[in-house]
């Protein structure tokens, strides 16, 4: 049986929300599908940037991996991946966050 899903309209909606009351305030880089859009997030640290995916870990748990690896890069880098990410996925939400310490404001699994 399939787990149900949120639609990514309102999962973009509480990620912003979370964001918010977790001083990491966000905004909206590029609107998706809003029903089943993949979402990425952009995490705007002291040092640079970190690109967030949505993934499933082995168990087939919801997760986030870091798909600019585990160094903060710059903006031309996140510039670059972003625009490949969004030609081959045009229904791809973009979301950015202020997160000095790297971490995303919503409960997420890394990997």
């Amino acid at each position: 049986m399939t787990e149900a899903r949120l639609k990514a309209g309102l999962w973009v909606r509480m990620a912003l929300r979370m964001g918010d009351l977790n001083s990491k305030p966000g905004v909206v880089l590029r609107k998706g599908d809003p029903d089943a859009g993949g979402i990425l997030v952009v995490l705007h640290g002291r040092d640079g940037f970190c690109v967030l995916s949505q993934v499933r870990a082995a168990d087939g748990t919801p997760a986030w991996m870091r798909r600019t690896g585990g160094n903060a890069v710059d903006q031309e880098t996140v510039d670059a991946f972003l625009a490949r990410q969004v030609r081959i996925d045009p229904d791809l939400w973009v979301l950015e966050f202020e997160a000095h310490d790297m971490l995303p404001p919503f409960e997420a699994k890394l990997i």
